[in-house]
C-alpha cells in the first residue's frame, strides 16, 4: 500500500507497508471477487465487526481479533465458511454502509484465544436494522449495487497513469490492477492510503464513473503534495548546509 493522499494531504507522509507482509499476502490465493459464498446469498442477517477502518471491495487487510465476542464471530465464520461485515465505527457512530469480508488465512493463533487473520473485501452492503441475540453485533443488510454505467477506457488509463506516477515518485514497487475488472476505483484505492473518510466516501458511492474520477483527483493531488514536500525538504537541507557558526 502506498500511504499517499489521506496522510500526505494532511502533511504527513507515512512509510510504505512492510514488504514482509506484502509478500505474505501475495502468497495467499485470490478468491473470485464476484463469487460470494452461499451464506452471503441465503441470509439477510450478517455478523458485524465495527472498526475504525474501512475495508474496500478487493482490499486485503490483516486483523488482530482479541475481544471474546469477535473471537466468537470469527470462529463461527471459519467453522461455517461464512463472511462477516466490516463497518466503520467512529465519533458519528456506526455507519450504514460496510463491506462483506472473507477470511483468507489464519496467520497465528494464541493460547488465550486471540487470532491474527487476513481478510479480503467482497460485496458492499447497507444496514437496514440492527438485530440482537448474539454475543457480537448483527444486522439485517441488503446489497449495495452500482449503477450500470461503464467507465471509458481513456478514464481507466488516465487513472492507472496517475497511479504509476505516484509509485515512481515515492519509489514504491506497485502491483497494477486489472483495468477491465469493473472495480478499478476500488482496486486503486485499496493500494493507496487515502484515509478513512475518503475511503468511506468511495464505499458509499454507487457510480464507478464518479468513484474513478474521485480516485484520479486524489492520486493527482497526492503526487503534487509529495513532490512539493520533497522540494521543500531539499531546499531546507541546502539552506541549512550553508549556515556556519561563529
Amino acid at each position: 500500500m502506498i500511504p499517499a493522499a489521506g496522510s500526505i494531504l494532511d502533511a504527513q507522509l507515512g512509510c510504505i507497508r512492510e514488504r514482509a507482509l506484502e509478500q505474505r499476502l501475495q502468497g495467499v490465493a485470490r478468491h473470485a471477487r464476484d463469487g460470494s459464498r452461499a451464506y452471503a446469498n441465503s441470509v439477510d442477517e450478517l455478523g458485524l465487526f465495527p472498526l475504525g477502518m474501512v475495508l474496500l471491495p478487493t482490499e486485503r487487510a490483516p486483523l488482530h481479533i482479541f475481544e471474546p465476542r469477535y473471537r466468537d464471530l470469527i470462529g463461527e465464520c471459519l467453522e461455517l465458511e461464512r463472511d462477516f461485515g466490516v463497518i466503520l465505527a467512529d465519533d458519528d457512530g456506526l455507519h450504514d454502509v460496510g463491506t462483506r469480508a472473507a477470511v483468507l488465512e489464519v496467520l497465528e493463533r494464541f493460547p488465550d484465544g486471540r487470532v491474527n487473520i487476513v481478510v479480503e473485501g467482497r460485496q458492499r452492503f447497507r444496514v437496514q436494522k440492527l438485530t440482537t441475540g448474539r454475543s457480537f453485533t448483527t444486522a439485517e443488510v441488503e446489497p449495495l449495487v452500482d449503477e450500470e454505467i461503464v467507465t471509458e477506457q481513456a478514464d481507466r488509463e488516465h487513472a492507472l497513469g496517475l497511479y504509476r506516477k505516484l509509485g515512481d515518485i515515492v519509489g514504491a514497487e506497485i502491483e497494477e490492477p486489472d483495468p477491465d475488472s469493473g472495480l478499478l476505483s476500488f482496486e486503486l484505492a485499496a493500494r493507496v492510503d487515502f484515509g478513512v473518510d475518503r475511503k468511506q466516501e468511495l464505499l458509499e458511492q454507487r457510480s464507478e464513473v464518479k468513484r474513478l474520477r474521485i480516485v484520479s483527483e486524489l492520486l493527482e493531488r497526492a503526487a503534487e503534495a509529495v513532490t512539493l514536500e520533497r522540494a521543500l525538504a531539499e531546499r531546507a537541507s541546502k539552506n541549512g548546509s550553508g549556515v556556519s557558526g561563529r
